[in-house]
């Protein structure tokens, strides 16, 4: 769970007339974000929407979701504190290192063939993951081939990846993970350390684009050979889900690669037979058709 959310520790217990109210106050809510601001959560997972929004109501010290409501549509700085609840920012560098060895092994001597490969890191949150396939991909020699997109709804988030600053208390568990992951260097030579914080050097950032995307709203940019959208469609409804998986597809170009998070899955999408599994567990997929 991203730093900027503490659950809390007892939502309101609503039935019958009072909670169709309150679905209805949170509709209203989200339609007016989308129709003022242009962010679309109308499609996000009702259970985990409800938790994030009554954290901003306590937060707020409001009442209601209509009182959250009135505030959010007059008042920008709310909105911005409301946001940074309801986008989810959970990463870390090489996070879950079995798929990032998957890669070296199994998608990187298929990238070769390619004099310029395009990767799109799909919410890319703070970035440990962009950075971590920076690294990946210099090691492999095709670092200087490669352009990364690294994309998210948050500009807040972005503006914090594009500096390449992380906690230092956070290396002894990046480094684990990168050397779990088939890393062939001390990770220390990544980076430089300060005082609580090290900053990644500057050649990763060389061949890496940060921009603002909306998955929900906004359409294909560019074909890739692969795109990692991890831990995000869990967020969604079934109906979002497959929208965006539309929009993955189209983006994808033939035989590239679609890498998802742990709990996330093609199966039951209407995209499911364009694709062939690579890694199951490590839930990599190729595109066949």
């Amino acid at each position: 769970m991203d730093s900027n959310f503490h659950p809390i520790d007892q939502l309101p217990t609503f039935s019958g007339l009072q909670a169709e109210h309150e679905r209805i106050e949170i509709s209203l809510l989200l339609e007016g974000i989308y129709r003022i601001y242009g962010y679309d959560f109308r499609n996000y997972s009702y259970p985990s929407i409800r938790r994030r929004i009554w954290h901003r109501i306590l937060a707020e010290k409001l009442k209601t979701v209509s009182g959250l409501q009135e505030r959010v549509l007059h008042d920008r700085e709310c909105l911005e504190r409301l946001l940074s609840d309801l986008v989810i920012h959970v990463t870390e560098m090489f996070r879950d290192p079995d798929v990032f060895l998957s890669f070296r092994q199994k998608v990187v001597p298929l990238l070769r063939q390619y004099p310029a490969i395009r990767i799109w890191h799909a919410g890319c949150a703070t970035g440990e993951e962009v950075y971590s396939m920076a690294i990946l991909l210099h090691e492999e020699g095709l670092y200087d081939r490669t352009r990364i997109y690294a994309t998210d709804i948050n500009e807040d988030v972005l503006k914090k990846a594009e500096k390449g600053i992380y906690p230092l208390r956070s290396m002894k568990d990046y480094t684990r993970n990168y050397l779990q992951s088939g890393g062939k260097e001390a990770f220390s030579k990544y980076y430089t350390a300060s005082k609580d914080s090290v900053t990644f050097h500057s050649f990763l950032r060389d061949n890496i684009v940060f921009a603002q995307h909306n998955l929900v709203t906004d359409r294909s940019f560019n074909e890739f050979h692969v795109i990692l959208c991890r831990n995000v469609l869990i967020y969604f409804n079934t109906q979002l889900q497959n929208q965006v998986h539309t929009l993955i597809y189209e983006s994808l170009g033939p035989s590239g690669f679609l890498i998802l998070g742990d709990k996330e899955t093609i199966t039951f999408t209407k995209h499911a037979s364009a694709y062939e599994a690579v890694s199951t567990a490590d839930k990599i997929y190729r595109k066949v058709q």
